[in-house]
């Protein structure tokens, strides 16, 4: 008679298997410290945020933001914030000035994962900040109902390598309710926030960028900031603006790129590009973390091919993308 293993006896020998050794090159390869021999390691995206010269750092910085000086904001209170932490402020001034706004998503009302929501539910309800079950086809479909009927609905999808299953939510219905129904109806107060990108060790699961699948869509808005200003200022564009936006959250920059952000209610334009670095022989073009790694770039090419100088363009808005000012460039 053939015995079964009990399930946790099986669970004991699957983890407690050998695992293989990582070879001593990767290992150095990878390391946070330079190796026995020399070799330094690589210098990754956190390097190149820290010393990012594009992070409005100070106050000082902040006042001589020409965009910060259009919202008249730059001369007011700033407060030091990471991304996250700014994300939670435009959050917090969307539930205090619109009655109609809703904040939901997977563990939303405890905080979310990344904490981008912590407090929130404490300080305007259950009603308006409250946790869904596990489905992505679920959230984006109830999001794009709340919207159609006249709320301001911000969704949450826990990692944006599972907005798949809303794919349809989103591009079927979202993008088209406006154009299938000659602007009687619409899904304009919609806004889905995801945390993308990778951050190092985040496996196939949990590193994705979906953007591409979306910025082909018409109707549909696609938005994704680079720092925590940034970030503060487009959210609250993307949460007012008459169309449903996909708000994407490069989530190694939630805790790395700390600024002085402006307390005061702004909003920076959708599809404007901004030159962070002006030149006259290369047009780079970029939005969310990898600015940062083209900013690295830009000072080692300039440096050892002396007269190049290389534009820096973000653009912020992934679709529909300010084409005039690449174009100039």
């Amino acid at each position: 008679m053939l015995r079964l293993r009990p399930a946790t006896s099986l669970c004991r020998s699957y983890y407690r298997r050998q695992v293989p050794i990582i070879s001593s090159r990767l290992q150095r390869l990878y390391s946070a410290t330079a190796a026995d021999n020399g070799i330094e390691p690589i210098r990754g995206l956190e390097t190149g945020v820290s010393a990012s010269k594009l992070l409005l750092r100070s106050v000082t910085s902040v006042r001589n933001s020409s965009e910060l000086k259009a919202q008249n904001v730059a001369e007011g209170e700033t407060r030091k914030m990471n991304m996250c932490q700014a994300i939670n402020d435009a959050l917090r001034l969307v539930l205090a000035t619109d009655n109609t706004s809703v904040v939901f998503g997977e563990d939303v009302a405890f905080g979310g994962v990344f904490r981008c929501s912590v407090g929130l539910a404490d300080e305007f309800g259950g009603e308006r900040i409250f946790n869904t079950p596990l489905t992505e086809q679920g959230i984006a479909g109830f999001a794009i109902g709340m919207a159609a009927m006249g709320h301001t609905a911000v969704a949450e999808i826990q990692f944006a390598d599972y907005i798949y299953p809303a794919f349809d939510q989103l591009v079927n219905e979202a993008s088209k309710f406006r154009y299938r129904s000659g602007n009687e109806f619409n899904a304009g107060g919609l806004t889905i926030r995801a945390p993308s990108s990778a951050v190092g060790h985040g496996g196939h699961y949990h590193s994705q960028s979906p953007e591409s699948f979306f910025a082909h869509v018409p109707g549909l808005k696609v938005v994704i900031p680079r720092s925590a200003v940034q970030a503060k200022g487009l959210l609250l564009s993307a949460i007012r603006d008459p169309n449903p936006v996909v708000f994407f959250e490069p989530k190694i920059l939630y805790r790395s790129t700390v600024e002085q952000v402006p307390v005061d209610d702004y909003m920076l334009p959708l599809s404007s590009a901004e030159i962070l670095k002006p030149g006259k022989d290369i047009t780079v073009v970029g939005y969310g973390s990898q600015i940062y790694a083209l900013e690295n770039a830009i000072q080692m090419v300039e440096r050892d091919i002396p007269g190049v100088s290389c534009e820096l363009i973000d653009l912020r808005t992934i679709s529909p993308y300010d084409a005039e000012t690449v174009e100039k460039s």
